[in-house]
């Protein structure tokens, strides 16, 4: 009680006025005081971080202004000038927003400085996509203070994008975010995407100031604070209730649209850059591509390329899987399409490294030791190259190259390329009815099928290879698993299949027996026979290796 005391009698002398949050207590929106607001992130973002991300080459910048020192201005000032702005939104003054004001002006006016630029760019594309869906335009101010115009901007808590959209929220406003690909990222798209969410939001609340703090601490929070105030609509009258991040939310962007308003009147210029923003066009990419090869052929720079396209995290634009929009320069659109297959084909095997098919490692290793292999071929048509070629069939270029001996990816109409190897099973070998008798009457013997082999070399078919090893052209295609007589050099082929009678080892079981019936004095070797025995299982049994041999 003494220390309640104390701080009231404190307060009394200084003048302090303080106002309680708790209960139904509300503050007029004129007279709120918060020293405890937390500023949205983007406005604690380093200057650095944003011009490397934002990645504009401001470094040749030519102002024909220079920045002065900021102005202050009575509140009577902001407050009509704010009141005055042709906005459908309310922007009132308070000395919260009082706050954010001067921090753009003074401690972040270099930020506003770069954002200006880059805003002309950005708020005509917003504007559009506002309009179209019949919004306030002032809200084209929104990602100033959701990312400070950062394209690639992540939050602590994840939010991406220029309008900052949680992963599970973006995917309900149909933005495709997989490991390549983020649309949260991409400008256009999450403009659209946003611009429905406002008006969604604005259906349930009618309020432009509470559709602001649902857009940044949900509608979950903000039903709380209505109803902790005990109904009440307005934002500056729920403001004390709502969580302490969000209460700064409205202010600043009450204070962004102030000062990309009336920047000029605090003696900021925009920064000029280099680059043009402008003049850019929309191109629709259904071959996956890789940024490098369109900067190498197109010299375009890569950094250009991220700037116009950051949707695309890994630099890959993984146009198998559907059509992606590509942005370029018009210019630069031309000639994308004019060098597509050129592009297409530069250094792909350095730039798409994923394999789409490994059947290859699988047969090399062991699934065609016996030389079965199928080739499947395809017949070149007016159009085709070879990476379309691979691509179709799952290979690598260099596959087709090493599998039809091309020293070039020069290819003509009409020629038969091999553009797979399958590994195909032999059909299995049926014994002869005399080995099954002969097996029948003498269990201890077993049969076995050798395969001798030959490599095809150049001037090699299936004739000539039957006929020098004595077989029939169709045992060969039988025991190969061939469908065709087309072979390919130094493929491997079954030639000869010779039946031989292998004696088959005696059981253990009898072995024992035997051995205690021929040493039935010895009991050391009958007990070690014993346990050997009690020790053993199926698992015991080894299988012996296929033997075969190679002829040239």
């Amino acid at each position: 009680m003494k220390k309640i005391f104390l701080i009231l009698f404190s307060c009394a002398i200084t003048g302090t006025t303080i106002v309680f949050a708790q209960g139904n207590t509300q503050p007029n929106k004129d007279n709120i005081q918060d020293n405890s607001i937390v500023a949205p992130e983007s406005l604690n973002e380093h200057l650095a971080t944003l011009l490397h991300e934002w990645q504009i080459d401001f470094s040749k910048s030519d102002n024909k202004c220079s920045q002065g020192s900021n102005i202050m201005f009575h509140d009577s000032v902001y407050t009509k000038r704010l009141y005055d702005l042709p906005t459908e939104m309310e922007l009132s003054y308070n000395q919260v927003v009082r706050q954010y004001i001067d921090m753009y002006a003074n401690r972040r006016r270099d930020v506003v400085g770069y954002m200006l630029t880059i805003g002309e760019y950005y708020f005509p594309m917003f504007e559009e996509a506002l309009d179209r869906y019949g919004l306030p335009l002032e809200l084209k101010y929104l990602p100033v203070i959701e990312s400070a115009l950062n394209p690639v901007a992540v939050s602590r808590a994840g939010a991406t994008g220029l309008w900052q959209f949680m992963l599970k929220t973006g995917q309900g406003y149909g933005l495709q975010i997989n490991s390549l690909v983020d649309e949260r990222r991409d400008p256009h798209k999450s403009t659209e995407a946003a611009a429905r969410y406002l008006k969604d939001l604005f259906a349930i609340y009618g309020d432009w100031n509470l559709v602001i703090a649902a857009y940044n601490c949900g509608p979950g929070n903000v039903n709380k604070a209505i109803a902790r105030s005990g109904g009440k609509q307005d934002y500056w009258q729920i403001y004390y209730n709502l969580p302490r991040e969000t209460r700064g939310y409205v202010p600043a962007f009450i204070a962004a649209n102030y000062i990309m308003n009336f920047y000029d009147k605090h003696n900021i210029c925009p920064v000029e850059s280099v680059c043009d923003m402008a003049g850019l066009d929309t191109i629709y990419v259904d071959n996956q591509v890789h940024f490098n090869q369109i900067s190498e052929v197109l010299e375009i720079p890569l950094s250009d390329i991220r700037r116009w396209n950051p949707q695309f995290k890994k630099d890959r634009v993984p146009g198998n899987y559907q059509r992606y929009a590509l942005v370029l320069p018009t210019n630069k659109m031309y000639a994308f399409l004019e060098k597509k297959d050129e592009i297409m084909n530069f250094r792909r095997d350095d730039y798409i490294t994923h394999r789409e098919n490994t059947d290859e490692y699988l047969v090399s290793a062991g699934l065609s030791v016996s030389g079965n292999t199928e080739n499947v071929y395809y017949r070149v048509r007016s159009g085709d190259n070879l990476s379309k070629i691979a691509s179709r069939n799952g290979v690598t270029v260099s596959q087709l190259r090493s599998w039809n001996n091309l020293k070039s990816t020069r290819i003509s109409v009409g020629k038969s390329l091999v553009v797979k190897k399958k590994a195909v099973v032999p059909p299995v070998q049926q014994p002869d009815d005399a080995l099954v008798a002969q097996q029948a009457a003498d269990p201890e013997t077993v049969t076995k099928t050798v395969n001798e082999y030959y490599r095809v070399r150049s001037g090699d078919n299936l004739g000539k290879i039957a006929q020098k090893n004595r077989v029939t052209v169709a045992q060969l295609k039988s025991w190969n698993g061939l469908r065709s007589d087309k072979l390919s050099i130094g493929e491997r082929l079954i030639v000869k299949k010779e039946t031989v009678t292998v004696e088959q080892p005696k059981p253990m079981q009898q072995v024992a027996e035997t051995n205690t019936q021929a040493k039935d004095s010895s009991g050391i070797i009958s007990n070690y026979l014993k346990q050997q025995l009690e020790g053993s299982g199926a698992d015991g049994v080894g299988v012996k290796a296929d033997v075969s041999a190679e002829t040239e």
